[in-house]
C-alpha cells in the first residue's frame, strides 16, 4: 500500500511586542526558535499631554502599519508589562508557604500599590530565605499591574486584529532572552546584573542563572539625557535628541571632539545619578544575599551604547559588556542597536499552550 502524507506546516513563534514610550518593537522567530523570521521597529509620533485614549489609538495604528508588507506569520502576539504599567518591589515577609504566603504578600502589597488593591493583578516570585536580625524572612519579588491597564492592552490588540496569547513582564522576558547565550554551567553559577536602558526608565535585574533575585525600575532614561543636552546646549528638545543619537551611534574615533566634549559634559550628571542608583541596587543585593558577588553587568535596551558600557564599568568597578540579545540566533541583522531587541526577543521565546 502506498502511504500518502502531507507535511504539516510548523508554526512560527508568537510575535513578541515590546510596547515602548517612543517606539514599538515586533519580533518573531521561526518554528524552531533558532532564526529570526521578522523584526521591525516602529517609531511612535510624539503626543503632547497624557491622554490614555489617544495613546491607545496611536498603538493600534502603529501595530497595523508596522506589520504591513512584513513577513510576520499569524496574529498571535505576546505583550509585555513594563515600567509605566508595572509595579515591582523586593519584599521581605514572614516565612510561609503556599496559600498562606500568597495571603501575606497580597496584604503587604495593599499598602504599597499606587492604585486600588481591588483593581490590582498581583503576582510574586519567591527568591529565598534571608536573615533579618536574628530571624529568617522570606524574600519575594512583587509584580502588580492595574487591571484597567491590562484591559486597555487587550482592547488595543483586538482593535488591531491581533490575538493576545499571553502578557508577560519585562524582567522575565529579558532573562529568557539571555538564557539562550549564557547556558554554560559556569554562567549558571554566576550572579549577573542586567540593565535595560529605555526612553523613560532604566530597569535593573540581578539574577543567579535564570533565577531572578532583584528587580528595580529607575526613573531615568533617554528623555532625561535629551533634556540634559537641550538645557546645556540651548537646543530645542527634538534637535538635542537627534544630535545625541547621531553622536552616540558613532565609534569613538569617529566622534567630533568638540561635540563629544559638550555632550559628555551635559550627560555626566544624569549618568552619575543613574550609576548611583545602580550602586544602591548592588548594595541591597550584597547585604541581602551574602556570598557570591555580582560578576558582571550586561547593558541592553534602546539607549545602550559602548561608551555608556565603558563608563559604567569604570564607575561601578564591575566588568560591563554591551548586550546582544540576538547573538545565538540566525538572522539578517535588524536595523539599529541590537540591545533594543532584548524584551521583544524574550517575549517571542515564551512558550504558550
Amino acid at each position: 500500500m502506498i502511504k500518502l502524507a502531507w507535511p504539516i506546516r510548523q508554526r512560527c513563534s508568537p510575535i513578541g511586542v515590546d510596547l515602548g514610550n517612543r517606539s514599538l518593537k515586533l519580533l518573531q522567530f521561526d518554528a524552531t526558535r533558532t532564526q529570526v523570521r521578522e523584526a521591525v521597529r516602529w517609531d511612535l509620533p510624539p503626543e503632547p499631554g497624557h491622554r490614555p485614549e489617544r495613546r491607545e489609538q496611536r498603538l493600534v495604528e502603529a501595530l497595523r502599519r508596522a506589520r504591513e508588507g512584513r513577513d510576520f506569520r499569524g496574529r498571535e502576539v505576546i505583550f509585555s508589562l513594563g515600567g509605566s504599567n508595572l509595579f515591582v518591589q523586593n519584599l521581605r515577609v514572614a516565612q510561609a508557604t503556599g496559600e498562606e504566603l500568597a495571603k501575606i504578600v497580597h496584604f503587604e502589597a495593599l499598602g504599597r500599590l499606587p492604585f486600588s488593591g481591588e483593581e490590582a493583578e498581583v503576582r510574586f516570585l519567591e527568591v529565598g530565605d534571608v536573615k533579618q536580625g536574628d530571624s529568617l524572612r522570606r524574600e519575594v519579588i512583587l509584580f502588580a499591574s492595574h487591571r484597567p491597564c491590562i484591559e486597555r492592552l487587550l482592547a488595543v490588540a483586538d482593535e488591531a486584529g491581533l490575538h493576545v496569547a499571553a502578557i508577560d513582564v519585562e524582567p522575565a522576558a529579558i532573562l529568557r532572552c539571555y538564557s539562550r547565550q549564557f547556558r554554560r554551567d559556569d554562567d549558571q553559577q554566576r550572579r549577573v546584573m542586567f540593565v535595560n536602558m529605555g526612553a523613560s526608565s532604566t530597569m535593573a535585574i540581578i539574577a543567579h542563572g535564570q533565577e531572578m533575585m532583584f528587580v528595580k525600575y529607575i526613573e531615568l532614561g533617554g528623555k532625561n539625557f535629551d533634556e540634559a543636552v537641550s538645557n546645556r546646549l540651548k537646543l530645542p528638545l527634538v534637535e538635542a535628541a537627534a544630535l545625541r543619537r547621531r553622536d552616540s551611534d558613532r565609534l569613538a574615533g569617529e566622534r567630533d571632539p568638540e561635540i563629544a566634549r559638550s555632550l559628555d559634559g551635559a550627560l555626566q550628571p544624569v549618568l552619575d545619578k543613574l550609576a548611583h542608583e545602580l550602586s544602591l541596587c548592588l548594595r541591597y543585593y550584597s547585604v541581602t544575599f551574602r556570598g557570591q558577588p555580582v560578576s558582571r553587568l550586561v547593558l541592553g535596551g534602546g539607549e545602550a551604547n559602548e561608551s555608556i558600557a565603558q563608563w559604567f564599568s569604570a564607575r561601578l568597578e564591575l566588568p560591563c559588556e554591551l548586550g546582544n540579545p540576538l547573538r545565538p540566533f540566525q538572522q539578517a541583522r535588524p536595523a539599529g542597536r541590537l540591545g533594543q531587541w532584548d524584551v521583544a526577543a524574550g517575549l517571542a521565546l515564551k512558550e504558550v499552550s
